[in-house]
Protein backbone atom coordinates (compact mmCIF):
# COMPACT_ATOMS: atom_id res chain seq x y z
CA UNK A 1 0.00 0.00 0.00
CA UNK A 2 1.26 3.66 -0.96
CA UNK A 3 1.26 5.55 2.21
CA UNK A 4 1.56 9.05 3.18
CA UNK A 5 2.89 9.74 6.99
CA UNK A 6 3.09 13.29 8.79
CA UNK A 7 4.35 13.46 11.73
CA UNK A 8 7.47 11.62 12.86
CA UNK A 9 8.37 12.52 16.60
CA UNK A 10 8.38 9.92 19.30
CA UNK A 11 5.25 7.95 18.66
CA UNK A 12 4.85 8.81 14.50
CA UNK A 13 8.65 7.25 13.56
CA UNK A 14 8.30 4.13 15.15
CA UNK A 15 5.08 3.49 13.47
CA UNK A 16 5.96 4.52 10.12
CA UNK A 17 8.90 2.52 10.11
CA UNK A 18 6.99 -0.79 10.92
CA UNK A 19 4.61 0.13 7.88
CA UNK A 20 7.64 0.12 5.68
CA UNK A 21 9.40 -2.47 7.42
CA UNK A 22 6.00 -4.76 6.49
CA UNK A 23 6.43 -3.91 3.09
CA UNK A 24 4.11 -1.00 2.78
CA UNK A 25 5.60 2.15 0.51
CA UNK A 26 6.12 5.09 3.06
CA UNK A 27 6.55 8.28 2.30
CA UNK A 28 6.99 10.59 5.50
CA UNK A 29 7.53 13.99 6.71
CA UNK A 30 8.10 15.81 9.77
CA UNK A 31 9.14 19.92 9.84
CA UNK A 32 11.53 18.88 12.78
CA UNK A 33 12.18 15.18 13.13
CA UNK A 34 14.12 12.77 11.28
CA UNK A 35 12.77 10.17 8.87
CA UNK A 36 12.91 6.82 10.00
CA UNK A 37 15.21 4.45 8.23
CA UNK A 38 13.04 2.70 5.56
CA UNK A 39 10.53 5.65 5.41
CA UNK A 40 11.26 7.25 1.57
CA UNK A 41 11.58 11.71 2.62
CA UNK A 42 9.01 13.96 1.08
CA UNK A 43 9.72 17.48 0.28
CA UNK A 44 6.41 18.71 1.74
CA UNK A 45 2.97 17.17 3.56
CA UNK A 46 2.03 17.55 0.33
CA UNK A 47 4.14 15.56 -1.01
CA UNK A 48 3.95 13.20 1.32
CA UNK A 49 0.29 12.49 0.76
CA UNK A 50 0.09 12.29 -3.48
CA UNK A 51 -0.65 9.25 -4.57
CA UNK A 52 -1.43 7.92 -1.72
CA UNK A 53 -4.16 5.36 -1.09
CA UNK A 54 -3.77 6.52 2.88
CA UNK A 55 -1.91 8.98 4.86
CA UNK A 56 -1.59 9.19 8.52
CA UNK A 57 -1.23 11.90 10.88
CA UNK A 58 0.22 11.84 13.92
CA UNK A 59 0.31 15.56 15.41
CA UNK A 60 0.39 17.54 18.61
CA UNK A 61 -2.94 19.05 18.60
CA UNK A 62 -6.11 20.67 17.26
CA UNK A 63 -4.77 23.35 15.27
CA UNK A 64 -1.79 21.25 13.85
CA UNK A 65 -4.23 18.80 12.84
CA UNK A 66 -6.52 21.67 11.07
CA UNK A 67 -3.60 23.37 9.29
CA UNK A 68 -2.38 20.15 8.60
CA UNK A 69 -5.17 18.84 6.83
CA UNK A 70 -5.91 22.31 4.86
CA UNK A 71 -2.54 21.49 3.09
CA UNK A 72 -2.83 17.96 2.81
CA UNK A 73 -6.45 17.02 1.63
CA UNK A 74 -6.20 18.79 -2.03
CA UNK A 75 -3.21 16.58 -2.58
CA UNK A 76 -4.96 13.97 -1.99
CA UNK A 77 -6.53 11.39 -4.51
CA UNK A 78 -10.26 11.09 -4.54
CA UNK A 79 -11.25 7.70 -3.19
CA UNK A 80 -8.00 7.64 -0.17
CA UNK A 81 -8.23 7.61 3.71
CA UNK A 82 -6.59 10.35 5.92
CA UNK A 83 -6.53 8.34 8.60
CA UNK A 84 -5.43 10.79 11.86
CA UNK A 85 -3.82 8.73 14.91
CA UNK A 86 -3.40 12.31 17.01
CA UNK A 87 -5.06 13.04 20.30
CA UNK A 88 -7.26 15.90 19.36
CA UNK A 89 -10.44 17.41 20.63
CA UNK A 90 -13.54 16.27 18.86
CA UNK A 91 -14.39 19.44 17.15
CA UNK A 92 -11.40 19.31 15.73
CA UNK A 93 -11.78 15.36 14.48
CA UNK A 94 -15.14 16.20 12.81
CA UNK A 95 -14.28 19.58 11.21
CA UNK A 96 -11.36 17.67 9.66
CA UNK A 97 -13.40 14.62 9.24
CA UNK A 98 -16.22 16.75 7.13
CA UNK A 99 -13.40 18.91 5.33
CA UNK A 100 -11.99 15.39 3.64
CA UNK A 101 -15.64 13.81 3.11
CA UNK A 102 -16.16 17.22 0.65
CA UNK A 103 -13.39 16.34 -1.22
CA UNK A 104 -14.44 13.04 -2.00
CA UNK A 105 -12.37 11.06 0.71
CA UNK A 106 -12.54 8.49 3.02
CA UNK A 107 -11.29 10.08 7.08
CA UNK A 108 -10.81 8.01 10.36
CA UNK A 109 -9.58 9.34 13.91
CA UNK A 110 -7.74 6.89 15.28
CA UNK A 111 -6.01 7.72 18.65
CA UNK A 112 -3.69 5.16 19.97
CA UNK A 113 -3.14 3.73 23.61
CA UNK A 114 0.09 2.46 24.54
CA UNK A 115 2.35 5.08 24.07
CA UNK A 116 6.09 5.21 22.88
CA UNK A 117 7.07 1.17 23.77
CA UNK A 118 3.77 -0.09 21.85
CA UNK A 119 4.40 1.96 18.93
CA UNK A 120 7.98 0.81 18.65
CA UNK A 121 7.03 -2.97 19.18
CA UNK A 122 3.51 -2.70 17.36
CA UNK A 123 1.61 -2.99 19.86
CA UNK A 124 -0.77 0.15 20.14
CA UNK A 125 -4.74 -0.17 20.34
CA UNK A 126 -6.15 2.23 17.84
CA UNK A 127 -10.26 3.62 18.39
CA UNK A 128 -11.23 4.53 15.52
CA UNK A 129 -14.37 6.60 14.37
CA UNK A 130 -15.40 7.07 10.80
CA UNK A 131 -16.79 5.34 8.15
CA UNK A 132 -17.44 0.91 8.14
CA UNK A 133 -15.43 1.19 4.51
CA UNK A 134 -12.51 2.92 5.77
CA UNK A 135 -12.21 0.91 8.70
CA UNK A 136 -11.69 -2.30 6.29
CA UNK A 137 -9.22 -0.42 4.13
CA UNK A 138 -6.98 0.64 6.85
CA UNK A 139 -8.13 -2.64 9.03
CA UNK A 140 -4.30 -4.21 7.52
CA UNK A 141 -2.47 -1.54 8.79
CA UNK A 142 -3.63 -1.07 12.19
CA UNK A 143 -2.86 -5.26 12.21
CA UNK A 144 1.08 -3.86 11.47
CA UNK A 145 0.83 -0.69 14.06
CA UNK A 146 -0.57 -2.73 17.22
CA UNK A 147 -2.70 -5.62 18.61
CA UNK A 148 -5.99 -4.22 18.75
CA UNK A 149 -8.57 -1.47 17.19
CA UNK A 150 -11.78 -0.82 17.71
CA UNK A 151 -14.30 0.65 15.54
CA UNK A 152 -16.05 2.92 17.84
CA UNK A 153 -18.45 4.55 15.67
CA UNK A 154 -18.98 8.03 13.48
CA UNK A 155 -16.44 10.85 12.84
CA UNK A 156 -14.99 11.77 16.77
CA UNK A 157 -15.60 8.64 17.79
CA UNK A 158 -12.41 7.12 18.16
CA UNK A 159 -11.35 10.76 20.31
CA UNK A 160 -14.57 10.43 22.55
CA UNK A 161 -13.00 6.69 23.75
CA UNK A 162 -10.00 8.02 24.10
CA UNK A 163 -10.80 10.87 26.02
CA UNK A 164 -12.89 9.06 27.81
CA UNK A 165 -10.64 5.87 28.65
CA UNK A 166 -7.68 8.48 29.95
CA UNK A 167 -10.20 10.64 32.48
CA UNK A 168 -10.49 7.38 34.06
CA UNK A 169 -6.81 6.70 34.51
CA UNK A 170 -5.75 9.64 35.33
CA UNK A 171 -8.46 9.66 38.39
CA UNK A 172 -7.74 6.20 39.05
CA UNK A 173 -3.98 7.16 39.58
CA UNK A 174 -4.98 9.90 41.38
CA UNK A 175 -6.38 8.10 43.83
CA UNK A 176 -4.23 5.22 44.00
CA UNK A 177 -1.42 7.12 44.53
CA UNK A 178 -3.44 9.06 47.33
CA UNK A 179 -3.69 5.34 49.16
CA UNK A 180 0.08 4.26 49.02
CA UNK A 181 0.60 8.22 50.86
CA UNK A 182 -2.08 7.82 53.16
CA UNK A 183 -1.01 4.09 53.79
CA UNK A 184 2.66 5.14 54.50
CA UNK A 185 1.36 7.86 56.97
CA UNK A 186 -0.64 4.98 58.87
CA UNK A 187 2.58 2.74 58.85
CA UNK A 188 1.09 0.41 55.94
CA UNK A 189 3.50 -1.22 54.47
CA UNK A 190 3.28 -0.91 50.35
CA UNK A 191 3.50 -4.45 49.93
CA UNK A 192 0.95 -5.30 51.82
CA UNK A 193 -1.62 -2.38 51.23
CA UNK A 194 -0.45 -3.96 47.32
CA UNK A 195 -1.13 -7.55 48.02
CA UNK A 196 -4.61 -6.71 49.33
CA UNK A 197 -5.94 -3.93 47.04
CA UNK A 198 -4.65 -6.03 43.80
CA UNK A 199 -7.05 -8.62 44.94
CA UNK A 200 -10.09 -7.08 46.54
CA UNK A 201 -12.63 -4.34 45.26
CA UNK A 202 -10.15 -1.29 44.82
CA UNK A 203 -7.82 -3.15 42.09
CA UNK A 204 -7.43 -1.10 38.99
CA UNK A 205 -5.03 -0.79 36.15
CA UNK A 206 -3.20 2.05 37.93
CA UNK A 207 -2.84 -0.67 40.64
CA UNK A 208 -2.34 -4.08 39.31
CA UNK A 209 -0.21 -3.36 36.03
CA UNK A 210 1.77 0.14 36.18
CA UNK A 211 1.95 0.22 40.14
CA UNK A 212 3.22 4.03 41.17
CA UNK A 213 5.58 2.53 44.27
CA UNK A 214 8.56 1.32 43.53
CA UNK A 215 9.83 -2.45 43.97
CA UNK A 216 5.81 -3.09 44.04
CA UNK A 217 4.14 -5.09 41.61
CA UNK A 218 4.86 -5.66 37.86
CA UNK A 219 7.91 -3.65 36.42
CA UNK A 220 6.71 -0.27 35.74
CA UNK A 221 8.25 3.10 35.00
CA UNK A 222 8.43 3.90 39.12
CA UNK A 223 11.21 1.53 39.22
CA UNK A 224 12.83 3.32 36.94
CA UNK A 225 13.01 6.50 38.62
CA UNK A 226 9.82 8.02 36.62
CA UNK A 227 11.01 8.02 33.33
CA UNK A 228 8.60 8.77 31.16
CA UNK A 229 6.72 5.92 29.97
CA UNK A 230 3.08 8.11 29.75
CA UNK A 231 4.91 11.13 30.30
CA UNK A 232 2.34 13.84 32.97
CA UNK A 233 1.85 16.68 30.58
CA UNK A 234 0.51 13.90 28.53
CA UNK A 235 -2.11 13.22 30.67
CA UNK A 236 -2.82 16.76 31.38
CA UNK A 237 -3.39 17.35 27.83
CA UNK A 238 -5.63 14.30 27.83
CA UNK A 239 -7.17 15.61 30.80
CA UNK A 240 -8.44 18.55 29.23
CA UNK A 241 -9.64 17.32 26.38
CA UNK A 242 -12.07 15.65 28.56
CA UNK A 243 -12.59 18.38 30.71
CA UNK A 244 -13.53 20.76 27.22
CA UNK A 245 -15.06 17.71 25.75
CA UNK A 246 -17.85 17.96 28.67
CA UNK A 247 -18.19 21.64 28.64
CA UNK A 248 -18.76 21.45 25.18
CA UNK A 249 -21.98 18.87 25.95
CA UNK A 250 -23.01 19.82 29.28
CA UNK A 251 -22.02 16.70 30.90
CA UNK A 252 -21.64 16.23 34.53
CA UNK A 253 -17.77 15.33 35.58
CA UNK A 254 -16.39 16.32 38.47
CA UNK A 255 -13.66 13.81 39.02
CA UNK A 256 -12.31 14.53 35.84
CA UNK A 257 -12.34 18.19 36.33
CA UNK A 258 -10.63 17.77 39.55
CA UNK A 259 -8.03 15.19 37.98
CA UNK A 260 -7.21 17.98 35.48
CA UNK A 261 -6.59 20.58 38.52
CA UNK A 262 -4.22 17.89 40.29
CA UNK A 263 -2.24 17.40 37.09
CA UNK A 264 -2.28 21.32 36.15
CA UNK A 265 -0.43 21.88 39.27
CA UNK A 266 1.56 18.87 39.53
CA UNK A 267 3.00 19.33 35.86
CA UNK A 268 3.15 23.42 35.71
CA UNK A 269 4.33 24.02 39.59
CA UNK A 270 5.21 21.13 41.22
CA UNK A 271 8.19 20.20 38.99
CA UNK A 272 5.96 17.27 37.36
CA UNK A 273 7.29 18.21 33.31
CA UNK A 274 9.21 15.00 32.52
CA UNK A 275 7.99 12.92 34.47
CA UNK A 276 5.54 9.69 33.86
CA UNK A 277 2.35 10.45 35.42
CA UNK A 278 2.54 7.93 38.12
CA UNK A 279 4.76 9.75 39.86
CA UNK A 280 2.07 11.92 41.22
CA UNK A 281 3.10 9.56 44.16
CA UNK A 282 6.35 10.57 45.15
CA UNK A 283 5.13 14.15 44.74
CA UNK A 284 2.09 13.61 47.64
CA UNK A 285 5.14 11.60 49.72
CA UNK A 286 6.83 15.19 50.01
CA UNK A 287 10.05 13.92 48.25
CA UNK A 288 9.68 16.77 45.24
CA UNK A 289 7.67 20.41 44.51
CA UNK A 290 4.76 20.87 46.87
CA UNK A 291 3.90 18.06 49.81
CA UNK A 292 0.09 18.27 47.54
Amino acid sequence: MKIGFIGLGNMGAPMARNLAAAGHEVRGFDIAAPVPGGVVPAPSAAGAAEDAEVVITMLPNGDILRAVAGEVIPAMKKGAVFLDCSTVDVESARAVAGQAAEAGLLAMDAPVSGGVGGAQAGTLTFMAGGPAEAFEIVKPLFDVMGQKAVHCGAAGAGQAAKICNNMILGATMIATCEAFALADRLGLDRQKMYDVVSTSSGQSWSMNVYCPAPGVGPQSPADNDYRPGFAAELMLKDLRLARQAAETSGARTPMGAEAARVYEEFVERAGGRGRDFSAILPWLAGEFGNEG
